[in-house]
């Protein structure tokens, strides 16, 4: 087995994420196997309970797992959907390890972190690893956190056991009174790293200008790394082009090289670089509106602001994306915050606060014929508001916010009553039945679709018959369970209870966003 590990320093929040994805991108086209995973250092058992504000989106898998937003960026680049499994935290494993010693399977011994642990973390490595060329394993955290120690230390004994390639991704700062970059924050980062007994066979230099050469030689010298191994990855406005920057400085040549890993393909990234052209080049301007409720962190609508940008490179339209408080809808109007806007975009949430800021953009848009897209909350969301509006039930609402409410027109699914809240939701890929005729269908072109779910709340068939006879369609369904809704008078108001930004790729969109962008 062969192992790629990517640590970070200094500071968090520096882009090991995509540094990992753009490896793995560089990798598969070189005719590899690979994948990736990604070790979260935190006692969650997954990312579904942490707070958007704290973790950003929390990344749906096909297979149903919860799991960091860096998942997603890995399945962007290379194209392919990964599994639950690719995800580990430290809550799983110490878990795990309590599991296994309340069965008795350690036989009395006393459990420790030096070697239960660490085998337990190496062991579900190698089952992840064994049908493929090459597996990359990006640990979180910075190194010196407490929390990372056992995940360090089984990468470190990995090195023993298997073929195994180190990069350390450090920050290279720019001191603007001095007009120069310094590397004693690396120099020490990777010193740290050596004390835990990891020597970086590559380190990749974070930072807003290109590394000079004085400073990459520092580095080299004190870190006893060859020159051709301190790779510098410079700040860029498109992310989709750091694979290029790695590929000209040859670190997957490197990564190849020390892993004794033969291949006669040159790197094919010809798809890849038609993708980022069109991205960079589209001429044509359109404004989206995501209206939200964690506008604050972009990095809560990730994938959804990924999947947007996805349909503009293949549209030729050039994406001016807002993310826009519900709450300011309530206080100004829907008029004057979404008025100057092509596309709405109603995104997915849990609470309260903002809700009726929500059903006012969606009110807003079916009357002026904006285009709008609801997506899980923002479908049942869509719901309420035709029943209030339209069927005139004025105290519509789900029993989620209101459950005294005369017209639960969306209701808790039967099956998640009295349910804890950690990984009991409807998770994951599911098979859609769309209805023939229908402007959904056109859409995508097929009878049935496979779309990513994460809700507890449903529509609720009880009021379906209402809905139908007033002129909403039910274009998609799932055992009865209503998936999407459309109005046919609209030119694209239509709502899906899944999560259709989770499938989307660079190389193939999401049919629903290129519509959209394509109106």
């Amino acid at each position: 087995m062969k192992f790629v590990f990517i640590t970070g320093g200094v500071l968090s929040s520096l882009g090991k994420g995509i540094t990992t994805a753009s490896l793995g991108l560089l990798l598969k086209s070189r005719g590899l196997k690979v994948t990736l995973v990604k070790i979260d250092p935190y006692l969650n058992s997954d990312a579904g309970t942490m707070n958007p504000y704290q973790h950003g989106e929390v990344f749906v898998t096909d297979d149903g797992g919860e799991t960091d937003l860096d998942i997603g960026h890995y399945e962007r680049f290379l194209g392919g959907n990964l599994s639950r499994k690719n995800n580990i935290t430290a809550g799983q494993v110490y878990h795990e390890i309590i599991h296994k010693e309340r069965k008795g399977d350690f036989l009395g011994a006393t459990v420790q972190v030096v070697p239960h642990l660490t085998n337990l973390i190496k062991e579900k490595l190698k089952e992840i690893a064994k049908d493929y060329d090459l597996c990359l394993v990006e640990i979180g955290g910075t190194v010196g956190d407490i929390e990372s120690l056992p995940f360090l230390e089984a990468a470190r004994q990995m090195g023993l056991e298997e073929n195994s390639f180190y990069i350390h991704v450090s920050y290279v700062p720019f001191v603007k009174s001095v007009g120069e970059q310094k590397t004693k924050p690396t120099q020490h980062s990777v010193q740290k790293l050596r004390e835990i007994g990891i020597q970086p066979d590559a380190i990749v230099c974070r930072g807003e200008y290109p590394l000079t050469e004085d400073a990459r030689s520092k580095i080299a010298l004190f870190s006893s790394v060859p020159i051709r191994a301190v790779i510098s990855a410079y700040d860029v406005e498109n992310v989709y082009r750091i694979p290029f920057i790695l590929a000209e400085q040859g670190l997957d040549d490197l990564i190849l090289e020390k892993l004794g890993i033969r291949t006669y393909l040159k790197r094919d990234l010809s798809d890849w670089e038609n993708f980022v052209n069109n991205l960079e080049n589209a001429k044509k301007v359109k404004k989206v509106a995501i209206v939200g409720k964690y506008v604050e962190v972009r990095d809560a609508y990730k994938s959804l602001i990924e999947a947007i940008i996805h349909a503009g490179a293949y549209t030729g339209v050039r994406p001016e994306i807002k993310l826009i408080d519900a709450v300011e809808i309530e206080e100004k109007g829907a008029d004057g915050v979404l008025r100057d806007y092509d596309a709405i975009i109603i995104a997915g949430g849990f609470g309260k606060r903002g809700i009726e800021g929500k059903i006012k953009a969606i009110w807003y848009a079916r009357e002026n014929k904006k285009p709008i897209l609801g997506i899980c909350l923002g479908m049942q969301l869509m719901t309420i508001e035709w029943a209030r509006n339209v069927l005139n039930w004025k105290d519509a609402h789900s029993e989620e916010f209101d459950k005294y409410t005369p017209y639960p027109v969306i209701h808790l699914l039967p099956d998640q009553k009295d349910k804890p809240l950690g990984g009991t939701m409807r998770l994951g890929g599911q098979d859609v039945k769309l209805k023939p005729g229908t402007f959904v269908h056109s859409i995508y072109g097929k009878d049935v679709i496979r779309e990513r779910h994460r809700h507890r709340y449903e529509f609720n068939n009880a009021y379906r018959e209402g809905f139908e006879k007033s002129g909403l369609v039910i274009s998609g369904e799932i055992d009865g369970l209503v998936e999407i809704i459309e109005w046919p008078e609209h030119p694209f108001f239509i709502g899906v209870q899944f999560h259709p930004e989770y499938s989307s790729k660079p190389l193939n969109p999401h049919p629903l966003f290129v519509k959209l962008l394509s109106l």
